[in-house]
Protein backbone atom coordinates (compact mmCIF):
# COMPACT_ATOMS: atom_id res chain seq x y z
CA UNK A 1 0.00 0.00 0.00
CA UNK A 2 3.02 2.28 -0.31
CA UNK A 3 2.39 5.39 -2.38
CA UNK A 4 4.45 6.34 -5.40
CA UNK A 5 4.99 10.14 -5.43
CA UNK A 6 6.73 10.37 -8.81
CA UNK A 7 5.10 11.94 -11.86
CA UNK A 8 6.66 9.30 -14.10
CA UNK A 9 4.18 6.60 -15.11
CA UNK A 10 5.42 3.76 -17.29
CA UNK A 11 3.08 1.66 -19.42
CA UNK A 12 3.20 -0.93 -16.67
CA UNK A 13 2.25 1.69 -14.06
CA UNK A 14 -0.69 2.89 -16.15
CA UNK A 15 -1.93 -0.65 -16.69
CA UNK A 16 -1.61 -1.38 -12.96
CA UNK A 17 -3.68 1.74 -12.25
CA UNK A 18 -6.34 1.36 -14.94
CA UNK A 19 -6.74 -2.43 -14.94
CA UNK A 20 -8.35 -2.60 -11.48
CA UNK A 21 -10.52 0.40 -12.36
CA UNK A 22 -11.89 -1.43 -15.39
CA UNK A 23 -12.58 -4.52 -13.27
CA UNK A 24 -14.24 -2.38 -10.57
CA UNK A 25 -16.51 -0.66 -13.09
CA UNK A 26 -17.26 -3.99 -14.75
CA UNK A 27 -18.27 -5.48 -11.40
CA UNK A 28 -20.64 -2.60 -10.70
CA UNK A 29 -22.33 -2.85 -14.09
CA UNK A 30 -22.45 -6.65 -14.04
CA UNK A 31 -24.16 -6.57 -10.68
CA UNK A 32 -26.62 -4.03 -12.06
CA UNK A 33 -27.33 -6.36 -14.96
CA UNK A 34 -27.69 -9.33 -12.59
CA UNK A 35 -30.07 -7.32 -10.41
CA UNK A 36 -32.28 -6.41 -13.34
CA UNK A 37 -32.26 -9.99 -14.66
CA UNK A 38 -33.18 -11.40 -11.24
CA UNK A 39 -35.92 -8.87 -10.60
CA UNK A 40 -37.27 -9.49 -14.11
CA UNK A 41 -38.53 -12.82 -12.74
CA UNK A 42 -40.98 -10.76 -10.65
CA UNK A 43 -42.34 -9.03 -13.76
CA UNK A 44 -41.90 -6.06 -16.10
CA UNK A 45 -43.45 -3.73 -13.50
CA UNK A 46 -40.72 -4.67 -11.02
CA UNK A 47 -38.01 -4.01 -13.63
CA UNK A 48 -39.50 -0.57 -14.28
CA UNK A 49 -39.78 0.22 -10.55
CA UNK A 50 -36.18 -0.71 -9.76
CA UNK A 51 -35.02 1.26 -12.80
CA UNK A 52 -36.88 4.38 -11.67
CA UNK A 53 -35.49 4.31 -8.12
CA UNK A 54 -32.02 3.42 -9.38
CA UNK A 55 -32.07 6.67 -11.35
CA UNK A 56 -32.09 8.41 -7.96
CA UNK A 57 -29.33 6.09 -6.73
CA UNK A 58 -27.23 6.88 -9.79
CA UNK A 59 -27.77 10.58 -9.04
CA UNK A 60 -26.39 9.99 -5.54
CA UNK A 61 -23.49 7.88 -6.79
CA UNK A 62 -22.56 10.56 -9.34
CA UNK A 63 -22.80 13.34 -6.77
CA UNK A 64 -20.74 11.48 -4.16
CA UNK A 65 -18.20 10.27 -6.70
CA UNK A 66 -17.82 13.80 -8.07
CA UNK A 67 -17.33 15.32 -4.63
CA UNK A 68 -14.91 12.52 -3.73
CA UNK A 69 -13.01 13.18 -6.96
CA UNK A 70 -12.63 16.78 -5.82
CA UNK A 71 -10.99 15.54 -2.66
CA UNK A 72 -8.85 13.12 -4.65
CA UNK A 73 -7.66 15.92 -6.95
CA UNK A 74 -6.67 18.01 -3.94
CA UNK A 75 -4.81 15.06 -2.39
CA UNK A 76 -3.21 14.21 -5.73
CA UNK A 77 -1.93 17.73 -6.27
CA UNK A 78 -0.47 17.80 -2.75
CA UNK A 79 1.21 14.47 -3.43
CA UNK A 80 2.62 15.92 -6.66
CA UNK A 81 4.12 18.71 -4.54
CA UNK A 82 5.38 16.07 -2.09
CA UNK A 83 3.37 17.68 0.71
CA UNK A 84 2.20 14.37 2.10
CA UNK A 85 0.97 15.73 5.45
CA UNK A 86 -1.39 18.18 3.77
CA UNK A 87 -2.59 15.38 1.49
CA UNK A 88 -3.36 13.27 4.56
CA UNK A 89 -5.28 16.11 6.22
CA UNK A 90 -7.33 16.57 3.03
CA UNK A 91 -8.24 12.87 3.13
CA UNK A 92 -9.63 13.10 6.67
CA UNK A 93 -11.56 16.26 5.87
CA UNK A 94 -13.08 14.66 2.78
CA UNK A 95 -14.43 11.71 4.77
CA UNK A 96 -15.80 13.95 7.51
CA UNK A 97 -17.51 16.31 5.08
CA UNK A 98 -19.02 13.55 2.94
CA UNK A 99 -20.32 11.74 6.01
CA UNK A 100 -22.09 14.89 7.21
CA UNK A 101 -23.52 15.69 3.77
CA UNK A 102 -24.85 12.17 3.30
CA UNK A 103 -26.77 12.31 6.60
CA UNK A 104 -28.51 15.49 5.46
CA UNK A 105 -29.27 13.98 2.04
CA UNK A 106 -30.74 10.85 3.65
CA UNK A 107 -33.14 12.97 5.71
CA UNK A 108 -34.18 14.95 2.61
CA UNK A 109 -34.79 11.79 0.59
CA UNK A 110 -37.28 10.45 3.10
CA UNK A 111 -38.98 13.82 3.52
CA UNK A 112 -39.39 14.10 -0.27
CA UNK A 113 -40.22 10.43 -0.91
CA UNK A 114 -43.84 11.02 -1.94
CA UNK A 115 -42.85 13.89 -4.24
CA UNK A 116 -40.14 11.80 -5.92
CA UNK A 117 -42.30 8.71 -6.42
CA UNK A 118 -45.50 10.42 -7.53
CA UNK A 119 -44.44 13.73 -9.09
CA UNK A 120 -40.88 13.37 -10.41
CA UNK A 121 -41.50 9.87 -11.79
CA UNK A 122 -44.78 10.98 -13.34
CA UNK A 123 -47.91 8.91 -13.91
CA UNK A 124 -46.64 5.39 -13.25
CA UNK A 125 -48.90 2.34 -12.89
CA UNK A 126 -50.03 1.41 -9.34
CA UNK A 127 -48.03 -1.84 -9.26
CA UNK A 128 -44.89 -0.01 -10.41
CA UNK A 129 -45.47 2.63 -7.71
CA UNK A 130 -45.82 -0.02 -4.98
CA UNK A 131 -42.62 -1.80 -5.99
CA UNK A 132 -40.77 1.53 -6.24
CA UNK A 133 -41.85 2.51 -2.72
CA UNK A 134 -40.53 -0.76 -1.26
CA UNK A 135 -37.19 -0.48 -3.04
CA UNK A 136 -36.81 3.20 -2.16
CA UNK A 137 -37.43 2.80 1.58
CA UNK A 138 -34.91 -0.02 1.98
CA UNK A 139 -32.08 1.23 -0.24
CA UNK A 140 -32.02 4.96 0.54
CA UNK A 141 -31.40 4.27 4.23
CA UNK A 142 -27.86 3.21 3.33
CA UNK A 143 -26.90 6.49 1.66
CA UNK A 144 -24.27 7.42 4.27
CA UNK A 145 -22.42 4.13 3.70
CA UNK A 146 -22.42 4.74 -0.05
CA UNK A 147 -20.84 8.17 0.52
CA UNK A 148 -18.08 6.80 2.75
CA UNK A 149 -17.29 4.04 0.25
CA UNK A 150 -17.04 6.56 -2.61
CA UNK A 151 -14.71 8.77 -0.58
CA UNK A 152 -12.45 5.87 0.35
CA UNK A 153 -12.29 4.57 -3.22
CA UNK A 154 -11.34 8.02 -4.54
CA UNK A 155 -8.55 8.39 -1.98
CA UNK A 156 -7.01 5.04 -2.89
CA UNK A 157 -7.17 5.98 -6.58
CA UNK A 158 -5.46 9.30 -5.80
CA UNK A 159 -2.39 7.40 -4.62
CA UNK A 160 -2.48 4.90 -7.48
CA UNK A 161 -3.74 2.07 -5.26
CA UNK A 162 -6.77 1.29 -7.43
CA UNK A 163 -6.33 -2.41 -6.66
CA UNK A 164 -7.50 -1.80 -3.10
CA UNK A 165 -10.82 -0.24 -4.13
CA UNK A 166 -11.24 -3.04 -6.69
CA UNK A 167 -10.93 -5.71 -3.99
CA UNK A 168 -13.41 -3.92 -1.73
CA UNK A 169 -15.77 -3.61 -4.69
CA UNK A 170 -15.37 -7.33 -5.38
CA UNK A 171 -16.45 -8.18 -1.82
CA UNK A 172 -19.32 -5.67 -1.94
CA UNK A 173 -20.70 -7.02 -5.21
CA UNK A 174 -20.28 -10.64 -4.13
CA UNK A 175 -22.43 -9.90 -1.08
CA UNK A 176 -24.98 -8.16 -3.28
CA UNK A 177 -25.31 -10.85 -5.93
CA UNK A 178 -25.35 -13.72 -3.45
CA UNK A 179 -27.98 -11.98 -1.35
CA UNK A 180 -30.10 -11.27 -4.41
CA UNK A 181 -30.02 -14.88 -5.56
CA UNK A 182 -30.98 -16.24 -2.14
CA UNK A 183 -33.70 -13.71 -1.30
CA UNK A 184 -35.28 -13.58 -4.77
CA UNK A 185 -35.16 -17.24 -5.85
CA UNK A 186 -35.15 -19.08 -2.51
CA UNK A 187 -37.22 -16.86 -0.23
CA UNK A 188 -39.20 -15.13 -3.02
CA UNK A 189 -38.95 -11.65 -1.49
CA UNK A 190 -39.44 -9.96 -4.86
CA UNK A 191 -38.20 -6.37 -5.06
CA UNK A 192 -37.23 -6.40 -1.36
CA UNK A 193 -34.95 -9.33 -2.15
CA UNK A 194 -32.91 -7.04 -4.41
CA UNK A 195 -33.00 -4.03 -2.06
CA UNK A 196 -31.83 -5.65 1.19
CA UNK A 197 -28.55 -7.08 -0.22
CA UNK A 198 -27.79 -3.68 -1.77
CA UNK A 199 -28.02 -2.06 1.67
CA UNK A 200 -25.94 -4.77 3.36
CA UNK A 201 -23.26 -4.63 0.65
CA UNK A 202 -22.89 -0.84 1.09
CA UNK A 203 -22.39 -1.27 4.83
CA UNK A 204 -19.73 -3.94 4.25
CA UNK A 205 -17.93 -1.76 1.67
CA UNK A 206 -17.90 1.36 3.87
CA UNK A 207 -16.58 -0.62 6.85
CA UNK A 208 -13.84 -2.17 4.72
CA UNK A 209 -12.73 1.21 3.40
CA UNK A 210 -12.53 2.75 6.87
CA UNK A 211 -10.45 -0.16 8.18
CA UNK A 212 -8.01 0.05 5.26
CA UNK A 213 -7.71 3.84 5.47
CA UNK A 214 -6.46 3.54 9.05
CA UNK A 215 -3.39 1.50 8.09
CA UNK A 216 -0.22 3.52 8.82
CA UNK A 217 1.51 2.17 5.68
CA UNK A 218 -0.95 4.10 3.50
CA UNK A 219 0.23 7.65 2.75
CA UNK A 220 -3.28 9.12 3.25
CA UNK A 221 -4.02 7.10 6.38
CA UNK A 222 -6.44 8.41 9.00
CA UNK A 223 -5.45 9.14 12.59
CA UNK A 224 -6.12 6.37 15.07
CA UNK A 225 -8.08 8.85 17.13
CA UNK A 226 -11.05 10.13 15.16
CA UNK A 227 -11.31 13.92 15.10
CA UNK A 228 -14.40 15.85 14.14
CA UNK A 229 -12.55 19.12 13.60
CA UNK A 230 -13.14 21.09 10.41
CA UNK A 231 -10.10 22.56 8.65
CA UNK A 232 -11.73 25.47 6.84
CA UNK A 233 -8.95 26.01 4.33
CA UNK A 234 -8.81 22.33 3.41
CA UNK A 235 -12.60 22.09 3.14
CA UNK A 236 -12.52 25.19 0.94
CA UNK A 237 -9.96 23.55 -1.37
CA UNK A 238 -12.03 20.38 -1.61
CA UNK A 239 -15.23 22.31 -2.27
CA UNK A 240 -13.52 24.57 -4.83
CA UNK A 241 -13.03 21.51 -7.01
CA UNK A 242 -15.64 19.11 -5.64
CA UNK A 243 -18.75 21.33 -5.62
CA UNK A 244 -18.67 22.22 -9.35
CA UNK A 245 -17.88 18.57 -10.02
CA UNK A 246 -20.82 17.50 -7.86
CA UNK A 247 -23.20 20.03 -9.40
CA UNK A 248 -22.19 18.86 -12.86
CA UNK A 249 -22.79 15.20 -12.02
CA UNK A 250 -26.04 15.95 -10.21
CA UNK A 251 -27.42 18.12 -13.00
CA UNK A 252 -26.55 15.42 -15.49
CA UNK A 253 -28.46 12.74 -13.61
CA UNK A 254 -31.31 15.08 -12.61
CA UNK A 255 -31.93 15.77 -16.28
CA UNK A 256 -32.08 12.02 -16.92
CA UNK A 257 -34.57 11.59 -14.07
CA UNK A 258 -36.81 14.32 -15.49
CA UNK A 259 -36.66 12.65 -18.88
CA UNK A 260 -37.76 9.41 -17.22
CA UNK A 261 -41.11 11.06 -16.49
CA UNK A 262 -41.34 11.72 -20.23
CA UNK A 263 -40.53 8.06 -20.99
CA UNK A 264 -43.19 6.81 -18.54
CA UNK A 265 -45.85 8.56 -20.61
CA UNK A 266 -45.14 6.13 -23.46
CA UNK A 267 -45.92 3.02 -21.38
CA UNK A 268 -44.19 0.25 -19.47
CA UNK A 269 -42.50 -1.11 -22.61
CA UNK A 270 -40.69 2.19 -23.16
CA UNK A 271 -39.59 2.36 -19.50
CA UNK A 272 -38.32 -1.22 -19.61
CA UNK A 273 -36.46 -0.63 -22.90
CA UNK A 274 -34.93 2.52 -21.45
CA UNK A 275 -33.79 0.57 -18.37
CA UNK A 276 -32.24 -2.24 -20.42
CA UNK A 277 -30.60 0.32 -22.71
CA UNK A 278 -29.04 2.15 -19.77
CA UNK A 279 -27.63 -1.09 -18.38
CA UNK A 280 -26.19 -2.47 -21.62
CA UNK A 281 -24.89 0.89 -22.87
CA UNK A 282 -22.92 1.13 -19.64
CA UNK A 283 -20.80 -1.77 -20.90
CA UNK A 284 -19.96 0.18 -24.06
CA UNK A 285 -18.48 3.12 -22.15
CA UNK A 286 -16.97 1.11 -19.30
CA UNK A 287 -13.36 1.08 -20.51
CA UNK A 288 -12.96 4.77 -21.47
CA UNK A 289 -14.81 5.73 -18.29
CA UNK A 290 -12.29 3.74 -16.25
CA UNK A 291 -9.38 5.23 -18.15
CA UNK A 292 -10.84 8.67 -17.39
CA UNK A 293 -10.72 7.90 -13.67
CA UNK A 294 -7.08 6.92 -14.08
CA UNK A 295 -6.41 10.24 -15.85
CA UNK A 296 -7.48 12.09 -12.70
CA UNK A 297 -4.74 10.36 -10.70
CA UNK A 298 -2.02 10.85 -13.31
CA UNK A 299 -2.81 14.40 -14.38
CA UNK A 300 -3.44 15.75 -10.86
CA UNK A 301 0.01 14.45 -9.82
CA UNK A 302 1.65 16.14 -12.82
CA UNK A 303 -0.27 19.39 -12.24
CA UNK A 304 0.75 19.41 -8.57
CA UNK A 305 4.37 19.14 -9.68
CA UNK A 306 3.84 21.97 -12.21
CA UNK A 307 4.68 19.76 -15.20
CA UNK A 308 1.91 20.55 -17.70
CA UNK A 309 3.73 19.17 -20.71
CA UNK A 310 3.80 15.80 -19.04
CA UNK A 311 0.11 16.19 -18.13
CA UNK A 312 -0.73 16.80 -21.79
CA UNK A 313 1.39 13.88 -22.92
CA UNK A 314 -0.35 11.44 -20.60
CA UNK A 315 -3.74 12.86 -21.61
CA UNK A 316 -3.09 12.24 -25.30
CA UNK A 317 -1.82 8.75 -24.59
CA UNK A 318 -4.78 7.76 -22.44
CA UNK A 319 -7.25 9.24 -24.93
CA UNK A 320 -5.86 6.89 -27.59
CA UNK A 321 -6.33 4.01 -25.16
CA UNK A 322 -9.90 5.16 -24.53
CA UNK A 323 -10.87 5.21 -28.21
CA UNK A 324 -9.39 1.77 -28.85
CA UNK A 325 -11.03 0.28 -25.78
CA UNK A 326 -14.44 1.72 -26.61
CA UNK A 327 -14.34 0.33 -30.15
CA UNK A 328 -13.71 -3.15 -28.76
CA UNK A 329 -16.45 -2.76 -26.11
CA UNK A 330 -19.06 -1.64 -28.64
CA UNK A 331 -18.20 -4.51 -31.00
CA UNK A 332 -18.56 -7.06 -28.19
CA UNK A 333 -21.87 -5.58 -27.01
CA UNK A 334 -23.44 -5.59 -30.47
CA UNK A 335 -22.32 -9.17 -31.14
CA UNK A 336 -23.90 -10.37 -27.88
CA UNK A 337 -27.04 -8.22 -28.22
CA UNK A 338 -29.43 -10.84 -29.68
CA UNK A 339 -28.64 -13.32 -26.89
CA UNK A 340 -28.89 -10.70 -24.12
CA UNK A 341 -32.27 -9.44 -25.33
CA UNK A 342 -33.62 -13.00 -25.37
CA UNK A 343 -32.47 -13.50 -21.77
CA UNK A 344 -34.41 -10.42 -20.65
CA UNK A 345 -37.62 -11.85 -22.08
CA UNK A 346 -39.19 -8.43 -22.76
CA UNK A 347 -42.19 -7.81 -24.99
CA UNK A 348 -41.54 -7.44 -28.71
CA UNK A 349 -42.15 -3.69 -28.48
CA UNK A 350 -39.66 -3.21 -25.63
CA UNK A 351 -37.12 -5.44 -27.39
CA UNK A 352 -37.35 -3.38 -30.58
CA UNK A 353 -36.79 -0.12 -28.74
CA UNK A 354 -33.88 -1.58 -26.76
CA UNK A 355 -32.18 -2.82 -29.93
CA UNK A 356 -32.28 0.63 -31.56
CA UNK A 357 -31.07 2.36 -28.39
CA UNK A 358 -28.07 0.10 -27.85
CA UNK A 359 -27.02 0.07 -31.53
CA UNK A 360 -27.16 3.85 -32.04
CA UNK A 361 -25.47 4.51 -28.70
CA UNK A 362 -22.53 2.30 -29.64
CA UNK A 363 -22.01 3.42 -33.23
CA UNK A 364 -22.22 7.14 -32.43
CA UNK A 365 -20.36 6.85 -29.13
CA UNK A 366 -17.26 5.35 -30.76
CA UNK A 367 -16.55 8.73 -32.35
CA UNK A 368 -17.77 11.22 -29.74
CA UNK A 369 -18.05 9.77 -26.22
CA UNK A 370 -14.33 9.83 -25.20
CA UNK A 371 -14.03 13.51 -26.16
CA UNK A 372 -17.24 14.39 -24.33
CA UNK A 373 -16.57 12.51 -21.10
CA UNK A 374 -12.99 11.19 -20.89
CA UNK A 375 -11.12 14.33 -22.00
CA UNK A 376 -12.73 16.65 -19.38
CA UNK A 377 -11.32 14.41 -16.63
CA UNK A 378 -7.92 15.90 -17.46
CA UNK A 379 -9.36 19.41 -17.03
CA UNK A 380 -10.94 18.46 -13.71
CA UNK A 381 -7.66 17.00 -12.48
CA UNK A 382 -6.11 20.44 -13.01
CA UNK A 383 -8.92 22.09 -11.02
CA UNK A 384 -10.77 23.51 -14.04
CA UNK A 385 -14.09 22.24 -12.72
CA UNK A 386 -16.07 25.45 -13.15
CA UNK A 387 -15.60 25.37 -16.91
CA UNK A 388 -16.54 21.70 -17.19
CA UNK A 389 -19.56 22.29 -14.92
CA UNK A 390 -20.81 25.24 -16.99
CA UNK A 391 -20.42 23.51 -20.35
CA UNK A 392 -21.90 20.23 -19.17
CA UNK A 393 -24.88 21.79 -17.38
CA UNK A 394 -25.84 24.17 -20.18
CA UNK A 395 -25.43 21.50 -22.85
CA UNK A 396 -27.38 19.03 -20.72
CA UNK A 397 -30.42 21.26 -20.22
CA UNK A 398 -30.55 22.77 -23.70
CA UNK A 399 -29.70 19.74 -25.80
CA UNK A 400 -30.68 16.72 -23.77
CA UNK A 401 -33.67 17.96 -21.76
CA UNK A 402 -35.31 20.62 -23.96
CA UNK A 403 -34.66 18.85 -27.25
CA UNK A 404 -35.37 15.49 -25.63
CA UNK A 405 -38.90 16.59 -24.75
CA UNK A 406 -39.30 18.11 -28.23
CA UNK A 407 -38.10 14.98 -30.04
CA UNK A 408 -40.06 12.56 -27.84
CA UNK A 409 -43.40 14.36 -27.62
CA UNK A 410 -43.66 16.87 -30.44
CA UNK A 411 -41.77 15.10 -33.20
CA UNK A 412 -43.18 11.68 -32.36
CA UNK A 413 -39.94 9.76 -31.72
CA UNK A 414 -41.17 8.52 -28.33
CA UNK A 415 -38.55 7.12 -25.98
CA UNK A 416 -35.99 7.04 -28.82
CA UNK A 417 -36.15 10.85 -29.04
CA UNK A 418 -34.62 11.08 -25.56
CA UNK A 419 -31.58 9.15 -26.74
CA UNK A 420 -31.26 11.09 -30.01
CA UNK A 421 -31.09 14.37 -28.06
CA UNK A 422 -28.38 12.85 -25.89
CA UNK A 423 -26.16 12.32 -28.92
CA UNK A 424 -26.47 16.03 -29.75
CA UNK A 425 -25.46 16.82 -26.17
CA UNK A 426 -22.31 14.72 -26.61
CA UNK A 427 -21.40 16.62 -29.79
CA UNK A 428 -21.75 20.06 -28.22
CA UNK A 429 -19.79 19.34 -25.07
CA UNK A 430 -16.99 17.53 -26.91
CA UNK A 431 -16.41 20.61 -29.11
CA UNK A 432 -16.10 22.92 -26.08
CA UNK A 433 -13.84 20.57 -24.11
CA UNK A 434 -11.48 20.04 -27.04
CA UNK A 435 -11.23 23.80 -27.57
CA UNK A 436 -10.46 24.36 -23.87
CA UNK A 437 -7.84 21.62 -23.76
CA UNK A 438 -5.97 23.06 -26.74
CA UNK A 439 -5.62 26.38 -24.90
CA UNK A 440 -3.79 27.13 -21.66
CA UNK A 441 -6.39 28.62 -19.30
CA UNK A 442 -7.07 25.24 -17.69
CA UNK A 443 -3.45 25.15 -16.57
CA UNK A 444 -4.06 28.16 -14.29
CA UNK A 445 -6.71 26.53 -12.08
CA UNK A 446 -4.55 24.41 -9.76
CA UNK A 447 -4.37 24.89 -5.97
CA UNK A 448 -2.75 28.12 -4.79
CA UNK A 449 -1.69 28.53 -1.17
Amino acid sequence: METKLSTEFSTRDLRALIGPLVIEQLLAITVGLADSLMVSSVGEAAVSAVSLVDSVNILLVNAFAALATGGAVVAGQYLGRREVEKARVSAGQLLLFMGECSLVITALLFLLKHFILHVVFGAIAPDVAAYANTYFVIVEGSTVFLALYCAGAALFRATGNSGVSMKVSLVMNAVNVTGNAVLVFVFHWGVAGVAVPTTVSRIVAAAGMLVLLRRPSFALHLDRKLRFHHDRQMIRNILWIGVPNGIEGSMFQLGKILLLSVATAFGTASVAANAVGNTLCSFQILAPQSIGLGMVTVVSRCVGAGDFEKARGYTRRLMRWGYAAMALSVAATLLALPLILRIYGLSSEATGYARVIITTHGLIGIFIWPLAFQLPQSLRAAGDTRFTMTVSSVSMWLCRVVLGVLFARNLGFGVLGIWYSMYLDWTVRSAFFLYRYRGHRWEMQCLRE
